[in-house]
């Protein structure tokens, strides 16, 4: 059953989609989704060349390193995992709440991120792979998470226009995603560093963009019943 903190931010109304933009808890939530896809989009982006740069012959020695077929079936792991996130993510979340879930998103997302260099630098390339795959599963389930939380918040009336309006965090992650890791990896490259240190800062960036979605989500409290819609609404079709 959901804990009680979920049940206290399951709505018993119902907000529109021009009302839910007046909320705080929509901009936390566009925080959160912000937060979580920009973290994900930092590791799917750099995948190939990060593993390869980070495992290279260089230091794994020759004929030991990862090449790109084997960089390439990195990628294709990360992906599936990505799939099975949002399935696994999203079915807890309905066991112990979606507040909780993203508070576990971003609080072990974080520490994982700040782990992934000192994992590189010492060469585990098998609790490397883990650790990113299990990263990528809570990227793919914050996303496929976020129509529920709405649905709690706001209830089912227009929710689907609510979670539209919603994504317009996941289009400035994916420009903000880029830009700290093309940015970070570039400076760090232009400084000579290599391998795992090449790409350091932008991990340990990416662990403190977590941090903000945490503090966005833990301030997450149920919708003030002003906004709510009077009298009977029609519930849209599709509604989660």
């Amino acid at each position: 059953m959901p804990n009680e903190e979920h049940s206290a931010l399951v709505t018993t109304g119902n907000v529109s989609a021009d009302n839910a933009i007046k909320t705080p808890q929509f901009w936390l939530l566009w925080v959160v989704l912000l937060t979580n896809v920009t973290a994900g989009i930092g590791v799917l982006e750099t995948a190939s060349p990060l593993i390869q740069d980070t495992f290279s012959d260089k230091y794994m020695g020759a004929g030991r390193g990862v090449t790109a077929a084997a960089a390439a079936g990195f990628v294709g792991l990360l992906s599936l995992f990505n799939l099975l996130g949002r399935f696994f993510w999203s079915s807890a979340s309905d066991k112990i709440g979606r507040k909780p879930t993203y508070l576990l998103y971003f609080g072990l997302g974080a520490v994982l991120y700040a782990l992934i260099p000192t994992l590189g630098h010492n060469l585990q390339l098998t609790l490397y792979v883990i650790v990113a795959c299990l990263i990528i599963s809570m990227y793919g389930g914050g996303f496929a998470t976020a129509p529920a939380y709405l649905s709690d918040l706001f209830g089912k009336y227009q929710v689907g226009a609510i979670h539209g309006r919603l994504l317009t965090a996941w289009s400035t992650a994916a420009i903000l995603g880029h830009l700290i890791v093309s940015t970070l990896s570039e400076h760090s490259k232009a400084q000579g560093l290599t391998g795992a240190a090449a790409y350091q800062s932008v991990f340990y960036t990416m662990a403190g963009v977590l941090v903000v979605g945490f503090l966005a989500d833990l301030a997450v409290t149920a919708v003030n019943e002003k906004y709510y819609e009077k009298g009977p609404v029609t519930i849209e079709a599709g509604g989660h």
